[in-house]
């Protein structure tokens, strides 16, 4: 890593963990306001925001200690470093917030049954307001400076506390409208309303967890690269193929087959593969390794290939196809046979 690079590293870890903690002060403080408000209304639909809040402050708390383990560098142990840990707290996250919903949703079932018992509905109203609004600005810039620096960690934490700005807003209109109607039942059926919304939040972020622990492919990422390899491409590199994207965290592992000339030297090779790899790596912005292993063409590619001055050409080459994320990441005999 060059003095530039590992100089950006240390300055986006800090900016993460900062992040990562302001989260969990900000969550503290609004949950105690949600629990006063709680208090002086009776309100379910403020309690159910209330428990959503508590999620807050635990996934801030796991946040910051996954994203202090994440930037450990990798070691013998961890030759991929420590990145995955934050695939760890986003589907912890996912599952408390669906645990908090069936909280919610069995509390608004309760209410619905006995009755509501409400009070002091404007102080509530107040309170769960400023709430709202602060979560709203928190959220934003936490799913904004996750998405700077590459954290999923912080991007999941942002996604739930916009998550619960949205709650919030909910209830403030749900007790609007009990405090004109004076219908109390509505109280315990936005409850509901919000367990469900934050079940599906929940499911949403412990399936792109899973994904990630899985080593799902990450095509945006495929797209990505297939983009910058149009743009940097030269004649040497004849073709990609088996190509690979997976994320740990913020870094990204990459490997895939190039085929070059079959009569360049290995050395020739490998020296227009490495540069043809910082050239990627420069024009797609991404952090992380690339590995591409080397083939050598075939006669069956002659058509395909404009390498100059070839001494095996059978046929004339005619201009490259660009690359395309469907092409990049086929197996060498579907590519070999065109399908």
């Amino acid at each position: 890593m060059s003095a530039g690079a590992f100089a950006d590293h240390r300055t986006d870890h800090r900016r993460r963990r900062r992040a990562a903690l302001l989260s969990l002060l900000v969550s503290t403080g609004l949950l105690g306001l949600k629990y006063l408000a709680w208090v002086w209304t009776g309100s379910s639909a403020i309690l159910a925001d209330a428990l959503e809040s508590i999620v807050n402050v635990v996934a801030a708390l796991f946040a910051l200690g996954s994203l202090a383990f994440a930037a450990q560098p990798a070691d013998p142990g961890h030759p991929y470093g420590h990145g995955k840990i934050e695939f760890f707290s986003a589907a912890f996250e996912g599952g408390l917030i669906a645990f908090a919903a069936l909280m919610i949703a069995w509390t608004a079932g309760t209410e619905l049954w006995r009755g509501p018992q409400l009070r002091e509905l404007e102080s509530g109203l107040v309170l769960t307001a400023g709430a709202g609004l602060i979560n709203a600005g928190l959220g934003w810039w936490l799913v904004r400076t996750g998405r700077q620096t590459r954290s999923l960690a912080l991007v999941a934490d942002g996604q739930h506390v916009l998550s619960d700005f949205w709650t919030s807003a909910g209830v403030v209109a749900g007790l609007v409208l009990v405090r004109a109607t004076g219908l109390v039942w509505i109280d315990p059926l936005v409850a509901l309303a919000v367990g469900i919304n934050l079940g599906a939040t929940g499911l949403r972020l412990a399936r792109e967890a899973a994904g990630g622990l899985l080593d799902e492919q990450d095509m945006p990422t495929i797209h990505r690269l297939v983009a910058a390899m149009n743009r940097v491409r030269d004649d040497g590199i004849i073709d990609i193929h088996r190509l690979r994207a997976i994320r740990a965290g913020r870094h990204l592992h990459v490997d895939g087959h190039v085929i070059v000339p079959e009569y360049w030297t290995v050395e020739q090779a490998h020296q227009h593969t490495e540069a043809f790899v910082e050239r990627v790596l420069d024009a797609s912005g991404l952090e992380g390794g690339v590995i591409l292993h080397v083939d050598p063409c075939r006669r069956t590619l002659c058509s395909r290939c404009v390498v100059p001055g070839c001494p095996l050409r059978r046929e004339p080459g005619r201009a490259p196809a660009p690359i395309t994320a469907l092409s990049a990441t086929r197996t060498e005999e579907a590519w070999l046979g065109g399908s």
